[in-house]
């Protein structure tokens, strides 16, 4: 390991480090503007110079600059702040100086580092130049005139989003950022741009003008747009969210987020339940909460131990159990979360979650993907793939074929594939020292959860379980962990013909499934469940509640409640309470620590640390491993998934530009 001395302070920094990163290792902050972390060296801003002996008398870009053994680097030398000096005054130049306009004000890179490191004052009193704003979809507003051509945005629309759709025009002066023939950017993670532009020529088109930074309370949250659980941070003024953003975890997200999870916020104030309805009539009729849990309670009693609770996909495994509490009061155990008919096997729940830790994706030298169209089921788990491929894995997948962002060789749509792999994907997999197979929702609708099974033994080597089940619900392990899941299924409740059914946010249920059955529905959003429920009961959306969550490869994390539901809107797990005492059986929490402490008590593992992954073990169960017919995938629209989405405006706005490609111009009538 080289050593080198950073103002008098002499350390040793890993084989292959850059000057930049030895400084801050040392503790020394370096101004930058072109040098991300996560992306290529593009050398080109300047701003990270520093002064390296031996070498040119001369300032040197650090970002670009091999650490060497034996360097002296000094970054306080008074060559060091001129330089840095001169710097800022040629960005500042053509700047327009708007911040009191500029939705970046606040926290914007240029104006800290003008501060700290730029001069006092301006020499340049001839004309700015000016750029025409570019259109970019609904996601990214720009205001170029601002852009200082970092190419952060270039390099991650290439090397992380993997949609190449920018780039650079013309030279010196007249250099501009642009899109693809100014086309609208593709890419489901476009948001990201906004965060790593540095000087507010890429803004989020949805929260301009909203809000600023300091009036905002952040509150530490947990996604659940899919099943991932990346880590984000809710920023909120008075009682709304005005934007989410992702915190940054290596082991899960690392510092992304994709459009979802960033811009469904919208919805979190549109078409909410904030107060009961009871159907009378055939028509759904305001209602008080006494009339509501008093019809709910004369319900329960006269179901008896006939009652069924289905969960949704973005419930808090404390919801589920106080659900769960109430029926089993009841006598009843017809608990099921597949709420679309999925009917897999989940006996061993290690056969059933992702068992390659995440950040260990990447590592992976050979792919399998299974009905799994894992651009769209989880972004996040596809940009690793794609560093995967870039470090010369080969990728081979079973089902329609679909842009993936890498190069994918396609084996059909048959899951007969699975039986015996074609020569060239057995021969890759036998050289695999790490290989990774996924399971998509789109095999496990087709009962491929023992063919998969079967194949995946070659998946799992010593030190190495590479096979993972990718679900789309982030309520799914949890829910599995509770009990949600009957042998067969959503088949198996409806066969045991409830009086009563339970409507846990399931939004995704069949108007049909459960005719004869008095549903309540308890959720936030009047979505499918609540058309088709007899008792609709308001309850608080994610953002409302705190809430323990699990990820697909059985990480507990735990989300804050950041702010409160609207109208009469309840948490969830307190309607039960209450409808408990009504009928004469009290559930046994009062506060919600308390529940989450019975909770923790009936299933251990959800008291886990925050970020344990747990062990399941490996114990996968013997199943029919014949699997045959042509694999589908589970989503259809990836802006439309859930019932917060679906009441999105900006959802709606993306799934017609990105998905549909209407224009978002409307046209005179001739």
């Amino acid at each position: 390991m080289p050593k080198v001395t950073v103002d008098g302070v002499e350390l040793e920094v890993p084989q292959g480090a850059t000057v930049l990163q030895a400084c801050e290792l040392a503790g020394k902050e370096i101004p930058r503007f072109c040098y991300h972390e996560r992306l290529s060296i593009a050398g080109n801003c300047r701003m990270c110079l520093v002064e390296v002996a031996p070498g040119p008398p001369k300032p040197q870009a650090s970002c670009a600059l091999p650490a060497a053994d034996g360097q002296t680097i000094r970054t306080d030398t008074p060559m060091v702040k001129k330089a840095r000096e001169g710097v800022m005054e040629f960005l500042l130049i053509n700047h327009p100086l708007d911040c009191p306009i500029c939705d970046q004000g606040g926290e914007c890179d240029l104006q800290d580092q003008a501060m700290a490191y730029g001069r006092g004052s301006s020499r340049y009193d001839e004309n700015k130049r000016a750029v025409e704003d570019k259109y970019m979809g609904p996601v990214v507003k720009t205001s170029m005139t601002r852009c200082i051509q970092c190419t952060r945005c270039v390099r991650f629309s290439e090397e992380v989003a993997g949609v190449p759709e920018m780039g650079m025009l013309y030279r010196g002066e007249d250099a501009q950022i642009t899109s693809y023939l100014e086309k609208t950017l593709t890419s489901e993670l476009s948001g990201n741009l906004v965060d790593l532009c540095p000087v507010g020529a890429l803004l989020s088109a949805p929260y301009s003008f909203e809000a600023r930074p300091w009036e905002l309370k952040k509150v530490p949250g947990i996604d659940v747009m899919d099943a991932l659980g990346t880590n984000i941070r809710l920023d909120v003024r008075g009682r709304q969210v005005m934007r989410v953003l992702p915190r940054i975890n290596d082991a899960v997200n690392e510092e992304w987020a994709h459009d979802k999870t960033r811009h469904h916020v919208d919805a979190l104030v549109r078409s909410r339940l904030d107060r009961p309805w009871v159907r009378r009539g055939g028509k759904l009729q305001e209602a008080s909460w006494s009339e509501a849990l008093a019809l709910f309670a004369e319900q329960l009693n006269a179901a008896g131990s006939s009652v069924a609770a289905i969960a949704g996909d973005l419930l808090d495994a404390e919801t589920m159990y106080a659900a769960k509490a109430l029926l089993a009061g009841q006598g009843s155990n017809l608990l099921e979360g597949r709420q679309t008919g999925l009917d897999y096997d989940v006996t061993s729940l290690g056969a059933v979650r992702f068992n390659t830790p995440l950040a260990e994706v990447e590592n992976a030298d050979f792919v399998l993907l299974v009905g799994s169209h894992v651009r769209w089921e989880a972004p996040l788990v596809n940009t690793r793939l794609r560093k995967a491929v870039k470090r010369g894995a080969k990728v081979f997948a079973i089902g329609p074929e679909v842009d993936l962002t890498y190069k994918v060789e396609w084996l059909g749509d048959d899951l007969k594939a699975l039986a015996k792999l074609p020569k060239e994907a057995a021969e890759a997999l036998g050289k695999a020292d790490r290989p990774l197979m996924i399971v998509g929702p789109g095999a496990l609708a087709k009962g491929a959860l023992g063919a998969a099974l079967k194949a995946g033994k070659a998946f799992v080597r010593d030190g190495w379980n590479g096979f993972n089940v990718l679900h789309t619900s982030a309520a799914r392990m949890a829910g599995l962990m509770l009990g949600y899941a009957q042998p067969g299924g959503l088949k198996d409740v409806q066969a045991a013909g409830p009086k009563l059914v339970l409507l846990l946010g399931a939004d995704e249920v069949a108007d049909d499934a459960f005719a004869g059955a008095f549903k309540v529905y308890v959720g936030h959003h009047g979505d499918r469940g609540a058309r088709q429920a007899d008792l609709v009961l308001p309850g608080a959306a994610y953002s409302e509640k705190h809430g323990t969550y699990v990820n697909i490869e059985g990480r507990v994390q735990r989300g804050e409640r950041a702010t409160f539901a609207p109208g009469d809107a309840r948490e969830d797990w307190t309607i039960f309470r209450a409808v408990s005492d009504l009928i004469g059986k009290p559930l046994p929490f009062d506060r919600f620590d308390q529940l989450r402490s019975a909770m923790v008590a009936d299933t251990p593992g959800l008291g886990a640390d925050e970020g344990t992954i747990l062990d399941y073990g490996w114990n996968p169960p013997q199943l029919d491993a014949k699997a045959e017919g042509a694999v589908g995938y589970a989503i259809a629209d990836f802006y439309l998934t859930n019932a917060i989405c679906r009441a999105s405006p900006m959802m709606h706005r993306c799934s017609d530009e990105l998905i549909h490609g209407r224009s978002p111009f409307a046209e005179a009538a001739e």
